[in-house]
């Protein structure tokens, strides 16, 4: 049975309506504001049938209050004093419908039939956008191509394991964000999850941080301070920038990894530590070992599990749900209201190539929302100088049926921009755009990603 609440400060009303409604519901009453907002913060009430006059509280004051605490109730307004006035003030505070006293029970259990029948379809509505959220993301990683699934299901397959993981990939691709994931979603979940980075840190403080040190170790060590390490035992360190690491650090942190004991500085009795090491760099540690800037065995100790974070141009699939998400993110933390692409300012981003991938398209976002008068984002909303890195100083221009290519392009970048026109042409669709360009739909998945890879 559902739960309705009914507030009015005449007794007489909450009797006579619970009453008649007790076969179809679960009632509970209540004469006064407090009494109401207890009762909406202790149940799950579905539907409040609330007067507008409570004595010295109005109930239009409480209406607000109620859908602050459960926005899914539905709330029913009453009064003996209806007017076209206050009706429209309750209906924009979030009631539902307005009721006139005297009631008519007819009325009233109609109403409510129809009120319950709205919030199950809005309740359906919500589990489906739940639902569809969750396929296009894991752990908050927002993601939909083959590229991401494929991501997740590592991280799925890794999350509960000790061994070190080492992630790859550009600047910008969410390196940290895969490294929260497999911590959060992992059973070390309820232990500490440490960031550090090994590039903004000078090294004698980059040692201090992570091992810690005893008392009287340096001037300024008045007292004794536990390191990274120590601090997060039990859970996950996460040290991005990893091949910045000085030569001399990096064998302390391979003697750690090896032995999951920690020595603090000045001190002598090694501490054991039950931690999950996570690195993450974007530089090529293997030509960094071949140098001799990093040490083969620590290589060889982080590279157990490796996980590479795919660029934005390797999954051109996500660009429109990302941007919808930094749209709608930024509009809000800004205070400003929803956000939508002009079609020219759409057509121009699903083709740019993204350098800085993932954080650049969001930093582009924020300046555009930020910058922007109108509630439609247009190409003259974004930074000049993203225009100048694609080429020629301007975005390539489209019409309908019509694709201009700079001056100056290599064969491969028109063969990749007519791909890409065409198959936004086709709303995505993949048969369509290969008929159209008289190749197999096998052959122009191959194109993509080899043009994609190529950037």
């Amino acid at each position: 049975m559902q739960k309705l609440l009914i507030v009015d400060d005449e007794p007489s009303i909450c009797v006579s309506l619970s009453f008649a409604l007790e076969d179809d519901y679960h009632i509970w009453t209540a004469h006064d504001a407090d009494a109401a907002l207890a009762i909406v913060h202790t149940e799950e009430i579905d539907c409040v049938l609330l007067d507008q006059s409570l004595g010295a509280t109005s109930g239009l004051a409480l209406l607000p209050q109620v859908k602050a605490l459960r926005p899914e109730i539905t709330v029913i307004m009453m009064t003996a004093y209806g007017t076209i006035e206050s009706s429209v003030e309750a209906i924009k505070a979030g009631a539902y419908h307005y009721l006139t006293k005297p009631l008519h029970l007819e009325e009233v259990k109609h109403l409510l039939d129809k009120a319950m029948e709205h919030q199950h379809l809005h309740r359906q509505v919500q589990a489906l956008r739940e639902q569809i959220h969750q396929k296009q993301s894991y752990a908050g990683i927002l993601g939909k191509s083959p590229v991401m699934e494929k991501l997740f299901h590592l991280i799925e397959k890794v999350k509960d394991i000790s061994s070190s993981i080492l992630i790859t990939g550009e600047s910008g691709t969410g390196k940290e964000l895969v490294a929260r994931a497999i911590h959060h979603e992992g059973n070390r979940r309820h232990a500490p999850f440490s960031v550090i980075n090994c590039a903004a840190i000078p090294e004698a403080l980059l040692e201090s941080e992570l091992f810690g040190y005893e008392k009287g170790t340096f001037t300024g060590a008045y007292q004794s301070k536990k390191g990274l390490f120590e601090r997060s035992h039990g859970g996950t360190v996460f040290l991005d920038e990893i091949g910045e690491m000085p030569l001399s650090l990096q064998a302390k942190l391979l003697r750690v990894i090896q032995e999951k004991r920690v020595t603090p500085l000045g001190g002598y009795d090694a501490k054991e530590v039950d931690i999950r090491i996570i690195a993450a760099t974007n530089r090529q540690l293997e030509a960094e070992v071949a140098c001799g800037a990093f040490r083969e065995d620590l290589f060889y100790r982080l590279n157990v599990i490796p996980i590479r974070t795919p660029p934005l141009r390797e999954r051109i699939d996500d660009i429109p749900l990302l941007l919808e998400h930094f749209l709608q993110r930024t509009a809000a933390e800004m205070g400003k209201g929803p956000k939508s692409l002009a079609p020219e300012a759409r057509k121009w981003l699903y083709g740019y190539t993204f350098p800085g991938n993932v954080r650049e398209l969001a930093n582009i976002v924020e300046y555009a929302v930020a910058l922007s008068h109108g509630d439609v984002l247009t190409l003259e909303d974004f930074p000049p100088a993203l225009f100048a890195r694609q080429g020629n100083g301007r975005p390539f221009q489209t019409s309908k049926n019509e694709l201009t290519i700079p001056e100056g392009s290599t064969l491969e970048e028109a063969e990749r921009r007519v791909i890409l026109h065409t198959l936004e042409k086709n709303s995505g669709h993949r048969k369509k755009t290969a008929d159209q360009l008289e190749i197999s739909e096998r052959g122009l998945r191959q194109k993509l990603k080899q043009y994609m890879e190529r950037q």
